[in-house]
Order: structure tokens, then C-alpha cells, then sequence
């Protein structure tokens, strides 16, 4: 009698599995077992659903005949192709497409929001124009040197690029390495390196777009779009960003001098100061 009980359960668990899932039948009759997310006049979003928690993949509208949805609703787009179509019956005509031909949905990100993906953790503070990649910004800050030398060792370092700190931390190793130097005498260089493999001193025109994304993509009062950045970093463990003081870029002007800028909405945004002062520094990593 217990086998018999299990049984009828393992049935109906599996009656109540199938009823639960859409069904996807392209034009071509391949058919795609899944759990619709999304439907839009172009395109159909939708999870397999031999695996719901995975990606999101996405379906032109005119690749579908029709979707199927477990409460019994059909909804048809276009007719499948008659050459694609089997017969009526057969068991190919039963059988869902082995290989439906979806495509993998990328992940845009927003700014403000927490990246965290294999190790890697900030906050979005850059995007490209398909919001794929761009820029993280370190949880932590630190009052720090840009370098210790003083008078009469005043010298010029050649970080001189204003749009990739990368290229300006290459350029400070290079200058320890030929010089006998070490990083210590690069505090802020030295805590960015610190933070792992990939993360840098951002140049000057990377701090200005921090400062511009920062205030919702304009120097305008945007409580909200700073309240979104600085909840993030507070919920991340870090601190939040101080708009009223400087932070130190990578790019140098001269001998004495580096470029810095704050994240406030009135100008002047760059500022130039005494490298052996103390600045906040933010470190930044490309993903």
C-alpha cells in the first residue's frame, strides 16, 4: 500500500512539473520547453525551465508561432513553415527540438549598483554604451600622499595620461624600477595596487566622469542618484563617498602639482595640489 501511495505522489508531482511550463513553438516547429519572463512587440524573454534559475535567454517575436502558457492561453505570432512542420502524429511531432537556437541575454548594469562577480567587488561608478563593462569603484577610501618627495627632491614622475590611470600606474613602475625607488614612496599608488590584481589610481578625466555619474550623469543636485551610490557602498561594507573633499587622480601637471577633483555639484571640478598633501584616494578596476 506505501509503494502504491508514493507512487500516485511521484504522478501527480510529475503532472503538476509539466503543467507548470510555457511552451515556445518557433516558426521552424522546434519547440522550447520554458518559463516566460517577459513578452515585448520584438521579442520574447524567458528561462529554460529544466533550469529556472539560470540565465535569461531572448527570442525574436519572429522566429515564434506561437507560445503556449501552462494555463492553457495560446498566444500566435506566426505560422510555422510547412516544409519545417512534421506530420500530424508522428513522434517527431511530439518530441521538443534537442537544440532550440536561443540566444544568452548579457548582463547590463546600472550606476550605483554593487558589482560581484568572481572576487571582484565595487561599485558601478562607469559604463559603455551598452552598459556591459566600464568601471568599478573601490569600497574603501584613504587619506593618503600621492608621493613623498618634498623640497629639493621635487621631480616629475610622466604620468602624464588624463584618460587611463592604468597607463599611469605602468608609468610609476617603471620610474621605481629605474630609479631604486619603492612603492612606499607612492603611498597612493601603493594602496590602489594593494586592493588586488587590476585595481589603479584613476586619471583625472575618470575621476571627472566618477563625479558626473556620481550626480546622476549631471553636475546637478540628484539626491537620489548619490543616495543610491552611497547606500550601495554603505550596504557593501563600505563608506560612503565624501562630496565635499578632493580625491587625488593618477595625472600629474609638474614637478609639485597633481590633478585632483571632489564629487560636489559646483565647480571648480579639478584642482590642482601639493602631491605630498593628503587626499582621499579611491581606487577603480575596469570590468
Amino acid at each position: 500500500m506505501r509503494k502504491i501511495v508514493f507512487l500516485l505522489f511521484a504522478l501527480w508531482g510529475g503532472l503538476l512539473t509539466a503543467a507548470a511550463q510555457d511552451l515556445i513553438v518557433k516558426t521552424d516547429a522546434s519547440q522550447v520547453e520554458a518559463k516566460v519572463v517577459e513578452v515585448s512587440p520584438d521579442e520574447v524573454r524567458y528561462k529554460r525551465f529544466s533550469n529556472p534559475d539560470g540565465p535569461t535567454y531572448v527570442l525574436p517575436v519572429a522566429e515564434i508561432s506561437y507560445i503556449q502558457y501552462a494555463n492553457g492561453e495560446r498566444e500566435t505570432y506566426n505560422k510555422v513553415s510547412e516544409a519545417a512542420a512534421p506530420a500530424a502524429g508522428t513522434a517527431e511531432s511530439a518530441a521538443p527540438s534537442a537544440a532550440p537556437s536561443d540566444r544568452y541575454v548579457l548582463k547590463q548594469y546600472e550606476i550605483g549598483e554593487l558589482y560581484d562577480e568572481n572576487g571582484l567587488r565595487g561599485v558601478v561608478c562607469a559604463l559603455s554604451e551598452d552598459r556591459q563593462h566600464g568601471l568599478i569603484l573601490s569600497l574603501e577610501e584613504l587619506y593618503l600622499h600621492w608621493s613623498e618627495f618634498r623640497k629639493p627632491d621635487l621631480r616629475v614622475i610622466g604620468t602624464v595620461d588624463r584618460a587611463d590611470g592604468m597607463a599611469n600606474m605602468e608609468i610609476v613602475e617603471r620610474y621605481i624600477a629605474e630609479n631604486g625607488l619603492s612603492w612606499d614612496d607612492f603611498p597612493a599608488f601603493k594602496w590602489c595596487r594593494e586592493q588586488g590584481d587590476g585595481w589603479y589610481l584613476p586619471a583625472i578625466d575618470e575621476v571627472l566622469t566618477i563625479g558626473h555619474n556620481y550626480n546622476g550623469g549631471l553636475r546637478k543636485n540628484d539626491r537620489q542618484a548619490r543616495n543610491k551610490f552611497n547606500n550601495t557602498l554603505k550596504n557593501a561594507g563600505g563608506k560612503r563617498m565624501d562630496r565635499m573633499v578632493y580625491y587625488f587622480s593618477s595625472t600629474e601637471k609638474d614637478e609639485k602639482m597633481a590633478y585632483t577633483s571632489h564629487m560636489s555639484i559646483d565647480p571648480p571640478y579639478v584642482v590642482e595640489i601639493p602631491k605630498y598633501n593628503k587626499f582621499l584616494v579611491r581606487a577603480v578596476h575596469k570590468f
